[in-house]
């Protein structure tokens, strides 16, 4: 149905198009009658459906509909598909319809910047490539059905600790690169509905009133169509936020912040213009989906069995000794009370009422060789002497032990950050009195971030689950007997211990939170430092083997406007049917500016049967160069060579190839008294200058003259080599005021030379 928003906003009186700008109650947005504008609903759930009714409130204290939990973002990253993401993505717009549902908030896209943030469960990655393809899947699969995404928060939300008001002081380079592109990509290929601001300051201004983050960026740069929403009690002065391009406010401020507006417009401080094309945004994206309302069934038991799927394509192998898969006629002690009552999710606002849930020992009680003893609790840190002694004799008398650990839930969830990386001591301890009796050991993980693992090496198989949604004990219970090969990889590096991180010293409290790390974040860090860690990025075992063969590129010469082919060959080399992730990265070899050793610029996920070979294929284009010039204030790859590299993890470079880049775009040319000699030099624009400066410096310290190395002795000669170097590198390093210090041209001379150069 096409309507006219203009006309129809024209119609509505100054207070209702106020009120069109904040919520009706928690979860929905106003109407009105007289001009069949309905009131819609929105609901958390970027893995599930939180819906509550009018009464509801925002951290799940009352009852929400029993819905299906799919597995986190934590883990649904790790299966690096799109295709699945899609899959899920479709599943809730469906689940979506089904409830009236105009908008699902979700999905969240910010960086894993330390293992501690207590919502790092919701988030993807450590990877904004790897983030913003997931989500870009994902939300073009809920918005097939004409339901809304709002991803969120928009942007460098990255710690729980005073998040409302907090700063989070980032470089423009680093938020370019690191913070934002995640919800560029999604922006540009997903068109999401809508987009949620964050509660924090950026640079000291909030995110909900900051106009070049709501408006010159995701408007007039990425193109975002949609409406802009509040996180919940994000507002900070209302009608600032509205200039600055938040549309709607959520939830109800009571009609408080709705006379704000129609106040300042009263008074002339608000353009009624800029309130009206709020309101047209708005309507929009509510008549996108109510004119496309569909008959949908709410299939739990499908969806249930679509949440298995996702669980299985995305637990990580992370070690096998030769203990995995399990075997049915091998008397398995299954310890841990996470195995009857496993931790699927998270603490907060996405919190689902599961319809059903299945733990391990539900998925194996047709195993008659399987036995369950509790040996600690899933809720507290307590070591029982009794519940001790019983797994340590099971573990004994069995012929392997899977042990299910985890996090409690008080560990980790909304609102606040962890303090630390540690398991519950209880576990810790009893994994090492276990492994001493039972070397055949098996370690589950149900945790929603990293965890430092004293134990690592006495285990001979280790299982990350991490968060998997209601139907994870299937998914364990088929990868571990080898029903399901396992696919998954890490999403984020698990360092071995917290101090490891890049942001240990900057992370966490205060007013203001400085990104001290910069770009160096997750496995740019730890790659750039040769740093030991757990497992690196990318990584994840399976119970088949790949080769990489005959890597090719179309070409190995690019311009700016060129894009690049790149293929490689993949084959299974076990004897199981199996799928490979393949990823590609990119390594500056040009020196221009300090930058990560690689960066993520592609993957893909490759199903292989026993001995089958496929080709993959990746496209990289000007962009997969570049890193953001903040003179420029665009991006810039400089001339020259780039490696691409083909891997199994950010650590297992497989094969790699050379392409050399021209680039077009210049740089601006800035020179000023301080401008050292060797910047001069560096660019082709300026070179003549800076060599005429360096004569003059060489003539007048004596470098560069002639000298007759025969009437020399071999410690002379070493000497004037010495001293050569070091001429060399002083004047490369000497500002251009430094050639009026020794009198070499005067301050008109060089003043002209600036000029010049200035306006190349």
């Amino acid at each position: 149905m096409e309507r006219n928003l203009k006309e129809l906003v024209a119609q509505m009186t100054l207070e209702e198009k106020a009120g069109m700008c904040s919520g009706l109650d928690f979860w929905h947005l106003k109407g009105v009658e007289r001009l069949g504008i309905p009131s819609v609903m929105v609901s958390d759930g970027p893995h599930g459906l939180r819906k509550q009714d009018e009464s509801g409130d925002h951290l799940g204290i009352n009852d929400n509909i029993k819905a299906v939990c799919f597995p986190p973002a934590v883990l649904s990253a790790c299966s690096f598909d799109r295709e699945l993401m899609h899959t899920f993505g479709d599943a809730i717009g469906k689940e979506a319809q089904a409830q009236n549902l105009s908008v699902v908030l979700g999905p969240a896209v910010n960086i894993k910047r330390s293992p501690l943030c207590g919502r790092n469960f919701e988030y993807y990655s450590e990877d904004p490539y790897l983030a913003g393809e997931t989500a870009a899947a994902f939300i073009d699969g809920v918005q097939t059905h004409h339901v809304g995404t709002s991803i969120k928060h928009f942007a460098a939300n990255n710690q729980e600790f005073n998040r409302m008001s907090c700063s989070s002081d980032v470089d423009e380079r680093t938020l370019r690169e690191i913070y934002l592109p995640a919800f560029e990509t999604a922006v540009k290929k997903a068109h999401p509905y809508t987009v949620m601001c964050s509660y924090n300051k950026i640079n000291g201004t909030f995110a909900s009133e900051n106009p070049w983050l709501l408006t010159d960026v995701l408007r007039d740069e990425w193109g975002f169509e949609g409406y802009v929403m509040s996180d919940w009690g994000a507002v900070n002065e209302r009608v600032e936020g509205l200039k600055a391009g938040l549309e709607l406010e959520m939830p109800t401020s009571n009609g408080i912040n709705d006379r704000e507006i129609i106040a300042a417009v009263k008074d002339g401080s608000l353009d009624e213009a800029v309130l009206d094309r709020a309101v047209e945004r708005i309507l929009r994206i509510v008549f996108l989906y109510w004119d496309n309302r569909e008959e949908q069934e709410f299939a739990l038991e499908a969806d249930h069995a679509l949440a298995k799927k996702i669980a299985e394509e995305s637990m990580v192998l992370l070690k096998n000794d030769n203990v995995l898969p399990l075997n049915k006629n091998e008397k398995i002690a299954v310890i841990g009370e996470f195995a009857v009552k496993p931790r699927f999710q998270g603490g907060g606002s996405s919190h689902i009422n599961s319809f059903k849930i299945s733990s391990l020992m539900d998925a194996l009680k047709e195993y008659e060789n399987v036995t369950y003893i509790k040996g600690f609790s899933a809720d507290e840190d307590c070591y029982e002497e009794t519940l001790a002694q019983e797994a340590l004799n099971a573990a004994k008398s069995a012929d392997k032990v899977v042990i299910c650990a985890g996090l409690p839930d008080s560990f980790e969830s909304e609102g606040y950050d962890r303090s630390h990386m540690h398991l519950p001591e209880c576990q810790n301890r009893l994994i090492h009195e276990i492994t001493a009796v039972q070397p055949e050991t098996i370690v589950v993980l149900h945790n929603g971030s990293p965890v430092e693992m004293p134990w690592l090496s006495d285990v001979k198989g280790l299982l990350e689950a991490y968060l998997g949604g209601q139907a994870v004990g299937e998914a364990v219970a088929d990868i571990l007997f080898g029903n399901v090969n396992p696919s998954g990889k890490l999403a984020e590096t698990i360092p071995y211990k917290l101090s490891d991180n890049p942001s240990y010293l900057s992370f966490g409290d205060g007013d203001h939170v400085t990104y001290n790390e910069g770009v160096f974040v997750g496995y740019r860090y730890y790659d750039a430092k040769e740093m030991p860690v757990a497992f690196p990025f990318g990584y994840g075992l399976s119970y088949t083997t790949f080769a990489y063969s005959n890597l090719t590129l179309d070409r190995n010469n690019v311009a700016d406007e060129d894009t690049v082919t790149v293929t490689v060959d993949v084959t299974n080399t076990g004897s199981v049917k199996g799928k490979e992730i393949v990823q590609l990265y990119v390594s500056d070899l040009t020196g221009a500016a300090r930058r990560p050793l690689r960066e993520l610029k592609g993957y893909e996920k490759v199903s292989l049967k026993p001995g089958e070979t496929k080709t993959v294929s990746f496209t990289l284009d000007y962009r997969s160069f570049a890193w953001y010039h903040t003179a420029l204030h665009d991006w810039y790859a400089a001339s020259g060579e780039y490696e691409i590299q083909i891997g199994a993890s950010s650590r297992d470079i497989r094969l790699s190839e050379i392409v050399h880049l021209i680039t077009k775009k210049l740089l601006p040319i800035q020179t000023h008294l301080n401008t050292t000699l060797g910047e001069l030099l560096s660019d082709e624009r300026t070179a003549k200058y800076g060599l005429k400066l360096k004569k003059k410096m060489d003539a007048f310290f004596g470098g560069g003259a002639e000298s007759d190395e025969n009437s020399k002795g071999a410690e002379e000669t070493t000497d004037e080599a010495v001293g050569d170097a070091m001429g060399d590198a002083i004047a490369f390093s000497m500002p251009m005021r430094g050639v009026l210090s020794f009198g070499l041209c005067t301050k008109e001379e060089l003043q002209n030379m600036i000029d010049e150069m200035n306006q190349l």
